[in-house]
């Protein structure tokens, strides 16, 4: 008996040994906040000249260009006021979090998204899991196609309610979106925002070399809807396998599937279907149309909250009242967005960026051609990090990598791959680029990571394969 209760010990102590517990998120953002300001230190200042393209309109870097000059490292009270200014420069986006959850809250709160749910799963029956292929290849197709990204950050809620009430968590309603659109986006048909800004810098006919980056949508868009599809499932059937089991969400306290069935909808609760409908056609025509963005889009979340209360019966102090109560389960993931903007504004007042962009660049000179389409790749996902914007990170690394590329006896539309690889999948897994989406979720970032590592490591080894066929083919 003894030595079974020793034995036991023992291997609990291992457990414990090699047992790896993730950080919390403000942890990580620290940690990466520290970092960064010690490589201000550490690496120096420089920036790269930049002219007017003719063909995009956009800035661009001149090539060869790249000049040290003074910039700016943070001191101890520095690094505070830098949160600070990163909290009042995000203010947009943490007001979009606010208003759009706010709108979704209150259709919860007056019963209109369970009678909807409700009549969905009675229409679908069985085959109510087909919801997420669907719905993620339209939002992928979108994001290959037209570039749609932000404007569907809107529908995060609303997934994540549908995946609540069909038995899976905030996990897999918020894939749906989210990973759905940014695998469309990094997997660019036709994106204008992405390879046909790139291809323009780049001097390569606009959204020339289609044909290829079709498969590349297929099998990574597939992988995408096969990962979240298994993820979903093993939720379903476990509840404790899910990364967010023991995390209380206000939005992850609904009915069940059996309840939603037995729910009636409302003259009320219809016309505020509608509205929803409304919304959602609103939001995809400002944005496509009217050039709606951060700004008005909130403020269009606003402007229905207070239309679906006043149509779900609720008076002004009840519309208030609820509007307050939504905030409570979205203020810590909103404050992740001005932490992740206060480091990159640490990196912009050291005026790193560019440096980093110049030493990496320099590694590529004198290799193979498969080394510098890989090194090309893994470039381009690190300056990610520092470089969140899509048309951004174009318009820096392109008039370098391009040139480069072709030196060594690679394609532009290779160098083009690379950009496209780079900016695109490593939206879903660097800090500074996801912490936005993290919060639209209410997913901790550790949770996150969890969750997105291991597709992550899945996307890098496709990204390679296909980097090595592209160098094979001369793409």
């Amino acid at each position: 008996m003894e030595k079974r209760k020793i034995k036991e010990n023992i291997e609990q102590k291992k457990k414990k040994w090699f047992e790896f517990k993730m950080p919390h998120t403000y942890v990580i953002l620290s940690m990466i906040l520290i970092v960064m300001t010690a490589l201000t230190y550490i690496i120096p200042s420089g920036q790269y000249q930049r002219v007017e393209d003719v063909v995009t309109g956009k800035m661009i870097v001149v090539p060869g260009s790249f000049e040290f000059i003074s910039g700016k490292s943070p001191g101890f009270f520095g690094i505070f006021l830098a949160l600070q200014r990163g909290y009042i420069d995000a203010s947009d986006i943490m007001f979009l979090i606010i208003f759009a959850y706010g709108f979704v809250y209150t259709l919860i709160k007056n019963g209109t998204m369970d009678a909807a749910l409700g009549s969905l799963i009675k229409l679908m029956g069985n085959k109510i899991h087909w919801l997420i292929p669907i719905c993620m290849t339209a939002v992928g197709f979108l994001g290959s196609t037209m570039g749609i990204y932000e404007e569907v950050y809107g529908l995060i809620p609303v997934f994540i309610g549908i995946a609540i009430a069909l038995g899976y968590d905030v996990v897999v309603g918020g894939a749906i979106v989210y990973v759905g659109v940014a695998t469309g986006f990094a997997s660019a048909t036709l994106n204008p925002f992405s390879v046909g800004i790139a291809q323009g810098i780049a001097g390569v006919p606009m959204f020339s070399g289609v044909a290829f980056r079709v498969i590349i949508f297929i099998f990574f868009q597939l992988t995408a809807i096969i990962y979240v599809m298994r993820y979903a499932h093993r939720v379903k059937n476990n509840p404790q396998k899910s990364v967010m089991y023991g995390v209380e969400t206000e939005i992850a306290n609904r009915k069940s599937t059996e309840e939603l069935e037995n729910t009636s909808m409302t003259i009320r609760q219809k016309l505020c279907l509608g509205i929803f409908f409304i919304t959602i056609g609103t939001l995809l025509y400002g944005t496509t149309q009217l050039g709606w963005y951060i700004n008005e889009i909130a403020a269009m979340f606003l402007m229905m909250m207070i239309f679906a209360g006043f149509t779900g019966g609720y008076t002004p102090t009840e519309i208030c009242k609820t509007f307050i109560e939504s905030t409570r389960s979205m203020v810590s993931s909103m404050l992740v967005v001005g932490f992740t903007r206060g480091i990159l504004l640490i990196m912009q007042d050291a005026m790193i960026s560019d440096t980093i962009v110049y030493y990496l660049v320099s590694f590529l000179e004198g290799q193979s051609k498969y080394v510098c389409a890989f090194g090309m790749l893994a470039l381009q996902n690190i300056i990610h990090f520092f470089i969140t914007g899509s048309s951004s990170q174009a318009t820096i690394t392109m008039p370098i990598m391009a040139p480069a590329a072709e030196l060594i006896g690679l394609s532009k539309q290779t160098a083009v791959l690379a950009y496209q690889f780079g900016n695109g999948y490593s939206n879903m897994f660097w800090p500074t680029a996801c912490a936005l989406e993290c919060g639209l979720m209410g997913v901790p970032l550790n949770k996150w990571y969890k969750f997105i590592a291991p597709l992550f490591g899945i996307y890098v080894i496709l990204q390679i394969v296909f980097m090595a066929v592209a160098v094979a083919i001369g793409f």
